[in-house]
């Protein structure tokens, strides 16, 4: 049987669709108006005491203060880490389950063939936080005293160097690849667990070569003993370690590697909910004690342009589109 719509039943259907609508949107303003009413989650894809949970809990303080409920930190970690993007992607869009992430949220398009989530189309963007900077480092008798050096040996002995990294999807093997791609050279790679046993070894001498974020190598650089350090992936030098060159003024260039760092929350996040987190963000940023131990870690927070949603969006939109060049050049998978 055929169902028949009189105009009368038509124009009861078409009320009943704005009615909830309607409605959907008054509950929208109303979590807006009142949100937050309880303590709020802020989920780190990594361990307690590494780089981004340093940063978290950092943030957690003045964001809890200014938004006059508690943040507080989750650790979510696995599957190089997938897992919480995963978490916040399936969460309640209600604003009180958010994520911080760094690089990872670029790479993993084009690492992870089955990724259980796409960060171009499953998150509201908050604002990205901070950059922090990597360092390429050798162990202190490698053949090599600067960076011409070092091409010219890698070059010339690319089965002989090995290069370490903190296992896969971390930024210190992103930060490999990128060297060896533009060096046009392939080196035997050594994934380890962790950034800090890739550093014990290349100070024992086991490994070669370690490119990883100042926040693990800025306190090996100053001791000057244990490793040599041939240049930073930024395009300016940091102003913490202002006689390290760059290695695009070293010849690499548009070399570009930082950790960098977005927040983000479940797709349908009322705005208004997403400009107050945001509000609470950039509080945080311009706090005084963030300020001074964001810098005592070498790192760099951003500017307020840039710790917006759409300065985020931007950012992460050509960050995707620039590692899943690099990273399928590199043949890598992590599966």
């Amino acid at each position: 049987m055929t169902a028949r719509f009189t105009p009368t039943s038509r124009r009861a259907a078409f009320g009943a669709i704005a009615a909830a609508c309607a409605a959907l949107a008054l509950s929208g303003n109303a979590l807006a108006n009142t949100w937050p009413e309880k303590t709020v989650t802020l989920v780190v894809p990594y361990s307690a005491g590494g780089p981004t949970d340093v940063v978290a809990r950092l943030l957690a303080v003045p964001m809890g203060q200014s938004l006059g409920q508690t943040v507080v930190v989750e650790n979510t970690v696995g599957a190089g880490g997938t897992i919480a993007p995963a978490r916040v992607a399936k969460a309640k869009n209600d604003g009180y389950t958010i994520l911080i992430h760094h690089m990872g949220m670029a790479t993993a398009p084009a690492l992870y063939k089955k990724l259980p989530y796409d960060p171009l189309k499953d998150f509201e963007y908050i604002g990205q936080v901070l950059d922090v900077p990597m360092t390429l480092l050798s162990r202190k008798d490698f053949p090599a005293s600067n960076f011409q050096e070092l091409q010219d040996y890698v070059k010339k002995n690319p089965d002989k160097v090995s290069l370490a990294n903190a296992g896969i999807g971390a930024v210190s093997q992103l930060c490999g690849m990128l060297f060896m791609h533009q060096l046009g050279v392939k080196l035997t790679t050594v994934p380890y667990k962790g950034a800090g046993p890739a550093m014990n070894d290349l100070m024992g001498g086991q490994v070669d070569l370690l490119c990883d974020q100042t926040t693990q190598t800025a306190p090996v650089i100053q001791d000057g003993k244990r490793a040599k350090v041939f240049g930073v992936t930024t395009p300016q030098r940091l102003s913490s370690m202002p006689d390290i060159p760059t290695l695009d003024e070293q010849g690499l260039k548009g070399f570009d590697v930082k950790v960098w760092h977005g927040m983000y929350a479940p797709k349908g996040t009322p705005r208004d909910v997403i400009a107050k987190i945001n509000k609470a963000l950039n509080v945080a940023i311009k706090d005084e004690n963030v300020k001074k131990r964001i810098a005592e870690l070498s790192s760099d927070l951003v500017s307020p342009e840039k710790a917006t949603p759409e300065g985020l969006r931007k950012h992460l939109e050509v960050e995707v589109a620039r590692w899943d060049k690099v990273i399928k050049a590199a043949g890598v998978s992590a599966e």
